[in-house]
């Protein structure tokens, strides 16, 4: 099934961060086309935007995870959390494609001068969340950085029942969760493809693809112990969605996983691409579910309840791509 072609115009006018995206998976533009769509992005719009605000130091926001201030400040007692310091900002300008040659000796400026909040930790060598961790590990390898000790700490955190939790590593031993979690384990597989892709480092596949076991036994909705939705959260979709689990960012990592792997998709996704499809309005689009709140550099995408091009996008990728496997 081919995109609407009133959605693909639609989506075909946004920002390069996004557009290069829509040129390459949805329309079928060549290579050169959506590459130089995608050069832009470090020079136009959202991604421009961001690269402005770095810091001499490399930092985002004088903070590696939490802007500088943020626990001395009223900030800490507002609702979310900020999303503008360094692993935040980086994540984004990774996931939009900006060529990592354009930030220059940042990683050697994060390695002298960023700590993380969690016991002033070295940037690179990740801390205890695996969240972070993930995001370390895939933005270390996109910027060249020596990320060894996370290559070490992956395998050496999953849980007996093939996942992460961020709330297994901290606290009181006794009160530490020995179950994984969909929000852990999917930003931890999440993580592991993009340094796998990066690098060509095979190491953590095993590690990976235990991972996205975890979560396929479940159907990426279920509970083992019942059966019962996990959450409500799991068919709320936002965007950007930064931490949060849901069936469409989850079935997005899988076909990502499966195009790289080389493999068919799982059946087991079926039921999580049926709640995918259940949200596509008529006129082919999805709505914004929400923002999660916390000060931002910029809104990257549209108010709740509005069409969302970036949800729309994810969407209907993942729902082409399941259907031609059918």
């Amino acid at each position: 099934m081919s995109t609407d072609p009133h959605v693909l115009d639609w989506l075909l006018d946004s920002d390069p961060a996004l557009r290069w995206q829509v040129e390459r998976d949805l329309a079928g533009a060549p290579p050169e086309v959506w590459e130089a769509t995608r050069a832009r992005v470090a020079t136009e719009g959202m991604g421009a935007e961001l690269l402005s605000h770095q810091d001499p130091d490399g930092q985002w926001a004088g903070g590696a995870y939490f802007p500088a201030g943020f626990f001395d400040g009223p900030e800490r007692d507002e609702p979310g959390q900020p999303w503008v310091a360094t692993t935040w900002t980086l994540k984004d300008l990774r996931e939009w494609g900006v060529d990592p040659a354009v930030l220059g000796d940042t990683a050697a400026r994060l390695d002298a001068n960023s700590r993380w909040e969690y016991d002033d930790l070295p940037y690179w060598g990740g801390e205890v969340d695996v969240c972070i961790n993930s995001y370390t590990l895939a933005t270390g390898a996109w910027l060249g950085a020596d990320v060894s000790r996370l290559v070490e700490w992956f395998p050496a955190h999953r849980l007996t029942d093939g996942g992460w939790n961020c709330a297994a590593e901290e606290g009181p031993e006794e009160e530490r969760s020995t179950r994984s979690s969909f929000h852990s384990t999917l930003n931890a597989v999440r993580g592991l493809l993009a340094y796998e892709k990066l690098t060509g480092d095979q190491s953590l596949r095993d590690a990976r693809r235990g991972g996205e076991e975890y979560l396929l036994e479940r159907r990426l909705l279920y509970r083992a112990s019942t059966g019962e939705r996990v959450g409500g959260w799991v068919t709320e979709f936002l965007s950007p969605s930064r931490h949060r689990y849901s069936a469409l960012a989850s079935l997005d990592h899988f076909r990502e996983a499966a195009l790289h792997d080389g493999a068919a998709p799982d059946p087991r996704l079926a039921d999580a691409a049926e709640a995918v499809g259940t949200q596509r309005q008529p006129d082919g689009r999805w709505l914004q579910g929400g923002r999660l709140p916390g000060r931002v550099w910029f809104p990257i995408d549209v108010e709740e309840g509005e069409p969302s091009k970036w949800l729309t996008f994810f969407g209907t990728r993942v729902l082409e791509w399941w259907d031609a496997s059918r």
